[in-house]
């Protein structure tokens, strides 16, 4: 069912509360992407694409609506006929923030009671060779699948290719990203000290990173002591003690929706010998990697380099993950800075360099910048100092 009056009443929201002012892009950043998502899945011999809520139908068209029990499914042909939107009508609403009403898309809302699986099958011809984004859930797949009589494939290969390659309203939002969350650790001495708890100094972060500018705080790592020494430890009810070695891994998302994350290590106190000469050895190979990073090499490339350093000092054993993931509408997101992966850097490209040293049940350090690739090297995102920053013990 199409409504044209529900198209029409999708107004244009293109300002917001935080200091950008820009809630998404201008509507033809979103033609644009359209327009080359579905040249990318005819290329890839696709019918169409299906996208539900998630990071791609933010990039694709600005949404921000959620996904429920009730399909909600961009459709983007492959033939040149115009991408459509099916969602219920209830869900109406959740389109007003989003570039559908200014392109013009036609939106077929439905009721409860209607097969809104039906509904995606009739835009696409019979028996169609789709894609779907890797954020759709189960409950749609399958019933998708079972209309189709075969099984989508994941776009994450054709949209791989666009969202990887940042314009230059995205790398300015990159920008405004890694400034704000600077802001946030260049704080961190009125809230990391001895006699705290690991969870009361997430809340003030937390505070900061909101008052920063980010629309949430995605997440909060406060690794304190022996927790440093676990790459996904979030924060508990620990102490901090004098002499702690303490890291500090944070980020969340600026308008229209890029995320910022950084990692800095933080000591209470003088550190012991020991402790400062393995931290300057990791900065050592996080700025190995940095430097590392150009258009033409590979992506592992880049992880080898911090790794070499690691490695010729004795650290090797105790660097248990890849150097960096990409970054943009999610956290992590292509390309992944990692062995094994051997795709060719461009410009515009977007990721964390972070590697760390974690030493079990004592202590672990990590340093992160997000860069973006440019024609010559990198610019890096974030501009705190990289050293084991010395607080007050």
């Amino acid at each position: 069912m199409s409504t044209d009056s529900s198209r029409s009443s999708l107004s244009s929201h293109s300002t917001g509360p935080d200091n950008s002012g820009v809630t998404r892009f201008p509507t033809a950043v979103y033609a644009d992407r359209l327009t080359r998502a579905a040249r990318f899945a005819g290329r890839a011999g696709l019918d169409g694409l299906l996208v539900t809520p998630g990071p791609d139908l933010r990039y694709l068209v600005g949404s921000r609506a959620d996904s429920f029990e009730r399909l909600t499914c961009l459709v983007v042909p492959a033939d040149g006929n115009p991408p459509s939107v099916v969602l219920p009508r209830l869900e109406l609403a959740s389109l007003g923030d989003s570039a559908v009403g200014d392109l013009g898309l036609p939106v077929h809302d439905w009721v409860d009671g209607v097969d809104p699986y039906e509904l995606v099958s009739s835009l696409l011809p019979e028996s169609p060779r789709t894609a779907v984004t890797d954020a759709m859930p189960a409950l749609h797949l399958v019933p998708l699948a079972r209309r189709f009589g075969t099984v989508p494939v994941l776009a994450t290969g054709v949209l791989r290719e666009l969202r990887m390659i940042k314009d230059d309203a995205e790398i300015e939002a990159l920008r405004r990203a890694g400034a704000a969350i600077d802001r946030v650790h260049a704080r961190m001495g009125e809230w990391l000290r001895p006699g705290r708890t690991e969870a009361e100094v997430a809340r003030d972060i937390t505070d900061a990173i909101l008052a920063e500018g980010h629309t949430e705080a995605a997440f909060v790592i406060v690794g304190s002591g022996p927790h440093g020494a676990d790459p996904h430890h979030e924060v508990s009810d620990r102490v901090v003690e004098a002499g702690d070695v303490v890291v500090i891994d944070i980020g969340g998302p600026v308008e229209p929706g890029y995320n910022s994350d950084s990692t800095r290590t933080y000591v209470l106190g003088e550190p012991e010998a020991e402790v400062a000469r393995q931290c300057a050895v990791l900065e050592a190979a996080q700025r190995a990697a940095v430097d590392a990073v150009r258009p033409g090499v590979t992506a592992e490339s880049v992880d080898a380099a911090a790794r070499d350093v690691l490695a010729e000092a004795g650290l090797a054993e105790v660097f248990v993950h890849r150097t960096g993931h990409g970054i943009g509408l999610s956290v992590h997101e292509e390309p992944y800075i990692v062995a094994g992966n051997e795709i060719t850097l461009e410009p515009g490209m977007a990721f964390s360099i972070e590697p760390g040293i974690y030493f079990r049940g004592r202590w672990g350090a990590r340093i992160e910048d997000i860069v973006v690739v440019t024609a010559d090297g990198c610019e890096p995102m974030n501009r705190r100092p990289h050293g084991l920053t010395v607080l007050p013990g």
